[in-house]
């Protein structure tokens, strides 16, 4: 990842988590990172290719880099990362409830090692765990996001959990499984599967001899997000309506000076794009998630798709919410509200107005205009004096 954009990456995604923390609660963000939906609308509105599995190391890694520095402030705790910091999970969750006093740091210790087994052993689906990320409140809520890795075909599968949603660890205890559709796996922890629980029980009480004999004789269904191979975002990958309605307050000069005085700021017009977005992030409910891909059309993506990351647009965007976040700490809650009037704003011209993006025309707008707002790519970069 390079550093141009790690960095506000990091900045970003703490400025999002804040004001959900704000708004709505250390819970809401919990349930948020638990969604499939909006974790891959987020890192697709900061800046990431919105179909990449790489998606889950850049944004945990991001949100421990900027949230766990004000965690005592803030009250969320991001533990365990990629490879061999994912080993060093159940020691930072003690060391959290060592410093946050009240909660069971072994307790913790055990569920993540837990989540990690289930994931890589009771769900036989050929996916490796790679990547564990254990994110607590200082109330002892917690969320999982943890990823795996095929060997054979290289695709990535990821797993969301939420305290709140776990009843049994042995029954449905995830809030969704991302990854493409492989076919038939044994999932030993869907709500169905309690015969095979059994019986497994049973086996291990049984004559090996003979149950292995038994097999000789033998022949040898979650919400789930699947994001395609491609590259390029297309027309289909998002809801035009929606779109549109962003598009339109951002570039209509009317709907435009409305949403300014929304937000008590005058702002561009390419800026007030992806602000509509952000505060979709940010206010927006589950239903709004559905097509990720959309989000793209805030910073582009590191890859040039949809488009080159405007790196001005996207510091704009963080001075913006950065301010409005400042302003509510000394008791000015008018510009932080902002974000959430714009969001409800958008969403009415989108009810009335039903107004579809002309796609093509939007990403060539974009493409265009990419040189003058800092449009900036991966590949850009490697040849960057």
């Amino acid at each position: 990842m390079p550093e141009w954009l790690a960095s506000r990456m990091t900045l970003l995604g703490t400025a999002i988590s804040e004001s959900v923390i704000q708004h709505y609660g250390t819970s809401a963000l919990l349930s948020r990172l638990s969604d499939p939906f909006w974790f891959q609308a987020l890192g697709s509105v900061m800046g990431m290719d919105w179909h990449s599995s790489g998606i889950t190391t850049s944004v945990m890694g991001a949100l421990k880099r900027g949230l766990n520095p004000r965690a005592h402030e803030l009250g969320i705790h991001i533990c365990g990362g990629r490879g061999r910091h994912s080993r060093n999970t159940p020691a930072e969750l003690r060391a959290v409830a060592d410093r946050v006093g009240g909660i069971d740091g072994d307790a913790l210790a055990e569920t993540s090692r837990l989540t990690a087994r289930i994931d890589n052993n009771a769900i036989d689906d050929g996916f490796q765990i790679y990547l564990h990320s254990f994110v607590v409140a200082s109330n002892g809520e917690w969320a999982v996001v943890q990823q795996g890795m095929n060997a054979e075909n290289r695709l990535a599968r990821r797993y969301h959990w939420h305290s709140t949603a776990v009843r049994d660890f042995t029954s449905e205890p995830h809030t969704a499984i991302v990854g493409q559709h492989a076919g038939v796996i044994r999932n030993l922890v869907d709500q169905h599967a309690k015969p095979a629980r059994d019986a497994m029980l049973a086996i291990t009480r049984e004559d090996p001899a003979a149950t292995i004999a038994l097999a000789r004789r033998l022949q040898p269904g979650e919400r789930t997000l699947t994001m395609p191979r491609r590259h390029d975002v297309r027309a289909r990958d998002v809801d035009l309506t929606r779109l549109g309605a962003v598009l339109a307050v951002a570039h209509d000069r009317d709907l435009r000076g409305f949403a300014d005085l929304l937000l008590v700021e005058k702002l561009g017009l390419r800026t007030l794009q992806s602000l509509a977005l952000i505060a979709e992030v940010i206010h927006g409910t589950p239903t709004r998630f559905t097509d990720p891909a959309r989000f793209s059309f805030a910073h582009g993506g590191k890859d040039g798709h949809p488009f080159p990351v405007p790196l001005k647009i996207y510091d704009e965007s963080i001075d913006v919410l950065r301010r409005s976040l400042d302003a509510a700490k000394v008791g000015d809650v008018e510009k932080s509200a902002g974000m959430k009037r714009l969001d409800r704003f958008v969403r009415a011209i989108e009810t009335s107005a039903a107004p579809a993006a002309d796609f093509d025309a939007a990403l060539a707008r974009e493409r265009a205009i990419s040189p003058s707002i800092g449009g900036r790519t991966v590949q850009l970069s490697l040849f960057a004096r």
